[in-house]
């Protein structure tokens, strides 16, 4: 890279918030130089962890933004308040980077599209399935051809829960995890929680990668109604595309997360092909793939990424660096297809019924 980007964390709804700052300090073109979130007990883990300097620490947003003037902020606000924030940082004219999903709805989507829009900056979303080496070899097979065309793609996904782990995957007990449901918002619906919207936008825009970009017709999508929550704990979502149907299927409550043992059903993407199949299951060493000539499947060991494709920190800086869209799922014009899925099972969900995909 030609300079040295400057970086702001705000907002530590989302626990992966932790994961990405971490990326931050990895990168040796970055300066992180400021996090920032209205409860400060909520940064006290990074703040530990990266030996992050007290004047580098903020609650308030804007005094963050305008004594750090960051090159990039990373967002990581509750699902529902991805417009929100980002309306609130775009008039800064910095790039952002927003976890995932992208939004809680198309609308909002939109608005964070528009909001960066007259800034003439970047807004990326990260999906972090999108830097697992099987998904993305997965991909580069798919790509060169070895099962045809991509006709189908069969998604199954989730863990234990949101409130069994934090950042860097470390384990929360299974009391504390339920005493949390009660205060968390990834189980308050007008807070955008549940495994629908939590997971399905992996799936979904995943899916529109490993599909070229193409988008479906037509969303059939049903959720469970736990007692007792205001959101769904599984979702089972089934797409008609012009190629036949696809399926996107999200789960908290897995019998083990998919990072120390892969749960039945596996976590990951089959896609099917014209020519041939492809497994890809999330943490594993190989994908799994069949075509015509070897019919009873070979395993193919995974990549091993390489710079700037290892994780999003520095894929994004790269783009930044070189002026280069972002593009794949990080991309707006991928995930808003995804989103668009999304809103497109959320009431057909609620309705209990077929529904085509919004425009």
């Amino acid at each position: 890279m030609t300079r040295t980007w400057r970086i702001a964390g705000i907002n530590f709804d989302h626990m992966h918030m932790g994961d990405l700052l971490r990326m931050v300090r990895g990168q040796a073109q970055a300066d992180l130089v400021g996090i920032c979130d209205e409860s400060r007990a909520r940064m006290d883990a990074a703040i530990q962890a990266l030996e992050i300097p007290e004047e580098r620490v903020f609650t308030d947003y804007r005094e963050c933004i305008e004594r750090t003037k960051p090159d990039v902020v990373i967002l990581c606000p509750a699902t529902a308040k991805h417009g929100e924030w980002t309306e609130k940082v775009a008039p800064y004219g910095v790039h952002i980077l927003m976890e995932k999903p992208f939004a809680a709805s198309l609308a909002e989507a939109d608005r964070m599209i528009a909001a960066m829009k007259s800034t003439g900056k970047q807004l990326a979303i990260n999906w972090p399935l999108r830097w697992y080496p099987p998904h993305v070899t997965a991909k580069r097979l798919a790509d060169e051809g070895l099962i045809g065309e991509v006709i189908e793609v069969h998604y199954y996904d989730g863990n234990r829960g949101p409130l069994y782990h934090v950042a860097d995957k470390v384990v929360v007990s299974e009391e504390i995890a339920a005493a949390e449901k009660a205060k968390s918002w990834f189980y308050r619906r007008a807070d955008g929680g549940g495994s629908l919207l939590d997971y399905l936008g992996y799936g979904a825009t995943l899916g529109t990668w490993y599909m070229g970009g193409r988008a479906p017709m037509e969303i059939t999508t049903t959720v469970d109604h736990p007692a007792g929550l205001e959101v769904d704990e599984h979702s089972v979502t089934v797409a008609l595309y012009p190629s036949g149907l696809s399926r996107f299927e999200t789960r908290w409550g897995t019998f083990t997360d998919p990072w120390t043992h892969q749960p039945q059903p596996k976590c990951g993407f089959v896609l099917v092909g014209s020519k041939g199949t492809i497994s890809s299951y999330d943490f594993e060493r190989t994908v799994h793939a069949q075509t015509r000539s070897r019919p009873a499947g070979y395993d193919v060991p995974v990549d091993e990424l390489a710079a700037p494709q290892r994780n999003p920190i520095e894929y994004f800086l790269s783009c930044l660096d070189t002026n280069t869209q972002v593009d794949g799922p990080l991309s707006p014009v991928i995930a808003r297809i995804g989103q668009q899925m999304v809103e497109a099972a959320l009431r057909s969900a609620r309705e209990k019924r077929t529904v085509p995909l919004p425009a």
